[in-house]
């Protein structure tokens, strides 16, 4: 069963006028057709009362005999014709026995059933219509009276009958006329409202294609004109639009608050330990360096979540990767025997994060970063679309690469699979707090190249 309150508003709107529609055609078709059988059969009568009434009133008695009137019609003078008449003589008992009889019934009779035979004696006189079977088993049209001549004893029906398959012809070849013309003009109304619609919902249409464009980052606001009842809604978005960047401004106002407020307690306890040597002063200092690493760990990660829940961000990818390669390649010029390390990187023109540059240049920068101090001398990188809205970032490297087992545990804050490499061990669990924060993932798996393949999946921009 199709569920209306789920479908868009065009085919929710058309589905009713094409419902609606339908049945109003269907109802008039089945009445027309019904109305024009109704006339052909009405018309058919007149012509049938005619021939009975030419039958009562010609017919005579002649010595007690019922005599026929001599018609013209040459139809009830050629056998099975389809143009019939007869005059039943009706007995004491009920009984009809046939008088007079046309020429076009041959060797066949037309008799009435009991129940017509019952209305023709409760309206005396008066012509009835009814349907019945005739020669060759057609179906008949007939006209009936029941009525007395002067001079004869018995009452007597004068009966005139006509095949009625023309009458039934007509009325189907109209219905099917009617049908395809109530066909034509159903689909047409039907053409017409969905026109009508769409031209109709064409401001909401747009007003959708600037909520995207604002999601997007192509847009700050919504800045069309709209009908008096859109308005409101337009100005309600930009309403909570500017509410949502309020927000996020305040929140980064105190973080960066909280930071200041941290960072310099921070800065002081490692200053007087370093200035004080000892077992206790290395404690203080160990102890402050994780406070700031713990600091700068959760201030990141609330401004990538405050940041995530922007709309308006885009950073192109091609010029950052760019930019990153260079400077990694310097950094690591002096690696693999003063070789240095080869980064190639592939990414498309009009790829584009949506995010902050800042947080893109640490997710990108972090890994490639890794690769290089891991890799012997080689590095990858390829950016690409994945599906609507969606950006994959590969690095690879030809490094001794991470047993399965490993992988997990080198996304967690601090760990550092060897003790002898530079590094706080916060690179990957910064880029999978980063990556998580935008909704995005990282997953570490084998590399082509022999060492280890860090994939990120990112929020994209559209274009």
């Amino acid at each position: 069963m199709l569920d209306l309150r789920r479908r868009s508003l065009v085919r929710r709107l058309v589905l009713i006028a094409g419902i609606w529609t339908l049945l109003v055609l269907l109802i008039a078709g089945v009445f027309l057709t019904a109305q024009f059988r109704g006339a052909a059969i009405r018309r058919f009568d007149q012509s049938l009362a005619v021939l009975t009434d030419d039958l009562y009133a010609g017919s005579t008695v002649e010595d007690g005999q019922l005599r026929a009137p001599v018609l013209t019609d040459i139809r009830a003078t050629r056998a099975y014709s389809g143009r019939y008449w007869v005059i039943l003589d009706k007995q004491a008992d009920g009984a009809m026995r046939p008088v007079e009889r046309s020429r076009s019934l041959f060797d066949s009779d037309l008799m009435l059933s009991s129940d017509q035979i019952d209305r023709l004696d409760a309206a005396p006189g008066k012509t009835q219509y009814f349907n019945m079977r005739g020669p060759q088993d057609k179906p008949l049209r007939a006209a009936a009276v029941l009525a007395r001549l002067p001079a004869y004893p018995d009452p007597v029906v004068f009966l005139a009958a006509e095949d009625r398959s023309p009458i039934d012809a007509d009325a189907d070849r109209f219905g099917g006329i009617t049908a395809i013309a109530l066909l034509i003009l159903g689909g047409g109304l039907v053409l017409g409202v969905v026109v009508q619609v769409r031209f109709g919902l064409t401001p909401l249409f747009r007003l959708r294609r600037e909520v995207a464009s604002v999601r997007r980052g192509k847009a700050e606001r919504l800045e069309g004109e709209y009908p008096e009842e859109l308005a409101p809604l337009a100005g309600e978005l930009n309403a909570l639009l500017a509410h949502n960047q309020e927000v996020v401004e305040r929140q980064r106002t105190h973080v960066g608050n909280l930071a200041h407020a941290l960072k310099t307690p921070l800065s002081v306890m490692l200053t007087e330990a370093s200035q004080q040597p000892g077992q206790l002063a290395e404690v203080v200092a160990r102890q402050a360096q994780t406070m700031r690493e713990q600091v700068d760990h959760h201030l990141r990660r609330a401004r990538a979540a405050a940041r995530s829940q922007t709309s308006g961000e885009r950073t192109p990818v091609e010029p950052i990767l760019d930019e990153l390669a260079v400077t990694l390649e310097r950094i690591f010029q002096d690696k693999a025997d003063g070789r240095g390390i080869e980064i190639d990187w592939r990414c498309p023109d009009d790829l584009c994060f949506q995010g902050e540059k800042q947080d893109f240049m640490e997710l990108a920068g972090n890994v490639m970063e890794n690769a290089g101090k891991w890799c012997r001398g080689k590095v990858r990188a390829e950016a690409a679309p994945t599906g609507e809205a969606r950006m994959r970032l590969v690095v690879d490297d030809d490094g001794p690469g991470l047993p399965p087992e490993a992988r997990a545990q080198a996304l967690k804050r601090g760990q550092r699979l060897d003790e002898n490499a530079p590094g706080s061990g916060l690179g990957l669990s910064i880029v999978d707090e980063l990556a998580r924060a935008y909704g995005g993932s990282v997953a570490l798996g084998e590399s082509p190249l022999g060492g280890l393949r860090v994939t990120l999946d990112l929020p994209r921009a559209e274009a």
